[in-house]
């Protein structure tokens, strides 16, 4: 598949740098991460025409899925090998294999408190007390920098927890000299932990003077023509260099990575700054999309946990509002979203499940009798609400702890409006607005502004931004439905698949005019002949009709509408 435009701009403004790059499919979902010592190079070879040509059916699975990515630039490879596997770790990629278990880079660890402390290697970090070197992602060169350690420093190598004279006549390092058997009192415990800390020092990166020695012998043995023994030193002087060299650990995530990794921490955040009594455990965000007025939609996406919750998205078409009024648009939304979940919650008597279910097509205030006289008598609203929030947890009609609504002060207006007719004032609610990332609350004449790395502004914007994907592709489709219920109907001879199949790949009749015999041979079920008469039909449909404006084709979510 070839890049789309958006992604061949992305593809020209990568680096030639190290990093990680996250591919994700049309529903933002992480499918693949990888690494790479240039990004733009790496991730370009995915597009290349001649990577298609090949017989590996899982990139081509991969790359035709690819709807988006994103990338993370480090300072080098080992970085970018490290961030990788715990991003994998975190997301578990459905095109990734390594990693996707539970083992861990390897580290070095050494307990100051043991009687005699010894240098292990370990994929865990725990709370012991003990000190850890690393993760460090080249576990041979980790290995021989330790063995150079323990030469060095003449450490022990032997795994009891306190050797005696017992464990020494067996010991290898101890009968090599390797080590200076404090377990057989050759050296004080106090004189051996000053052997470790100087080890651990070393670890730090305070190498420059076993550098020098080493390559001193490596060339020393070069000029020798002991070439084996060169090697070998040179080999011995990579590790070192390698395991010492200043890495980023990734302890934590980095926080301005485009994708979220710690989607509790977010929401825990989020309630913090809103004042809210407990994290939301469900969000809902909305957003109105329209094209001069015409083809009005609106989204609705639901996030749980700070994390999204695309089976609980939904969409709709704005009925009642006449011309372009956003405030009027997102007013009709909210008062159709909650109008329903309230109906259905009530399971009002001698409504059938398909009449429950039912979209809202009336206008103002559009709630039945039953239920209306139920929301004005407070006992029976105070027992909706508490139906409603004992079911929050198992139902996707349950109302939301926080609604975010895509503008500033009249969107949120026009939300709290259609809310306190509905009795649902109680239920929190915002407006994020774009230009100056500004939360405007109700009752308060001031926008909160949040610092942009704030992790609740974060998820705040994927809210938004997942809302404004989702209206946006909402139009789209109905404007490419528009298009094919058009010219290419008149077309003789045209059915529904070839018709699909025109629009997938040129996305407009604008474009379709445009594109060349041989580009509309290309698409499946036309052949020369049929691509020739079309060509003819279209320039002779161009000279008696308006062009229609180009629209290119965004594939929406999978979402039912309301």
């Amino acid at each position: 598949m070839p890049a789309t435009e958006h992604i061949r701009n992305k593809l020209s403004q990568l680096p030639h740098r190290p990093g990680i790059y996250l591919m994700k499919d049309r529903f933002g979902t992480v499918i693949y991460v990888g690494k790479a010592r240039d990004l733009r190079k790496r991730v370009s070879q995915y597009f290349h025409p001649s990577r298609r040509i090949g017989w590996d059916l899982k990139l081509n699975a991969l790359v035709e899925a690819i709807h988006d990515l994103d990338v993370h630039v480090v300072r080098s490879e080992p970085e970018a090998l490290l961030l990788e596997g715990r991003l994998i770790k975190e997301f578990q990629p459905r095109y990734n294999i390594s990693f996707r278990d539970d083992k861990r880079f390897l580290m070095l660890k050494v307990n100051m408190n043991d009687p005699i402390p010894r240098f292990t290697l370990t994929r865990l970090r725990q709370d012991d007390g003990a000190v850890y070197f690393g993760p460090f992602p080249h576990s041979s060169a980790l290995r021989g920098t330790l063995m150079i350690a323990r030469k060095k420093f003449n450490l022990r190598g032997c795994r009891p927890l306190t050797p005696g004279e017992h464990d020494y006549k067996h010991c290898l390092y101890g009968n090599l000299k390797f080590c200076t058997a404090p377990c057989i009192g050759n050296v004080s415990q106090d004189q051996y932990k000053q052997q470790v800390l100087a080890a651990c020092e070393f670890m730090e990166g305070q190498t420059g003077e076993m550098e020098q020695q080493l390559e001193a012998e490596m060339r020393k043995a070069a000029g020798a023509q002991d070439y084996e023994k060169a090697a070998q030193f040179r080999d011995a002087l990579a590790d070192l260099r390698t395991t010492t060299k200043k890495t980023t650990r990734f302890s934590r995530t980095p926080w301005n990575l485009p994708v979220s990794v710690t989607p509790d921490q977010d929401n825990a955040e989020l309630a913090r700054v809103l004042g809210l009594a407990a994290p939301p455990e469900r969000i809902e965000g909305f957003d109105i999309s329209n094209i001069s007025g015409t083809l009005k939609v609106a989204s609705v996406v639901a996030f749980r946990h700070g994390r999204p919750d695309r089976a609980n998205y939904r969409r709709m078409r704005i009925q009642s509002v006449k011309g372009q009024d956003d405030f009027a648009c997102m007013a009709e939304a909210v008062r159709r979203r909650y109008t329903r979940l309230l109906r259905e919650a009530a399971a009002i008597p001698g409504k059938t499940p398909a009449e429950r279910n039912a979209p809202l097509d009336e206008d103002a205030r559009a709630i039945p009798g039953e239920l209306r006289k139920m929301m004005n008598d407070p006992a029976e609203s105070a027992a909706l609400r508490a139906n409603s929030a004992r079911s929050r947890a198992s139902s996707p009609l349950a109302l939301p702890d926080l609604i975010v609504v895509d503008g500033g002060k009249g969107q949120l207006g026009a939300a709290c409006a259609e809310l306190a007719e509905l009795k649902l004032s109680h239920v929190a609610i915002i407006g994020l607005a774009k230009e100056f990332e500004e939360i405007y609350r109700p009752g308060e004449s001031e926008p909160l502004r949040l610092n942009q790395d704030n992790s609740a502004l974060k998820l705040l914007q994927r809210i938004r931004d997942e809302s404004h994907r989702v209206a946006n592709s909402y139009n789209a489709q109905l404007r490419l439905r528009k298009i094919s219920e058009s010219i290419l109907d008149e077309f003789p001879g045209i059915g529904e698949q070839r018709k699909a199949a025109l629009l997938k790949k040129f996305g407009s009749i604008q474009r379709l005019r445009l594109a060349t015999l041989e580009q509309i041979a290309e698409v499946p079920g036309f052949g020369g002949k049929s691509a020739a008469d079309l060509k003819v039909f279209l320039e002779a449909r161009s000279r008696t009709e308006p062009l229609i404006e180009s629209q290119e084709i965004v594939a929406g979510p999978n979402c039912p509408d309301e």
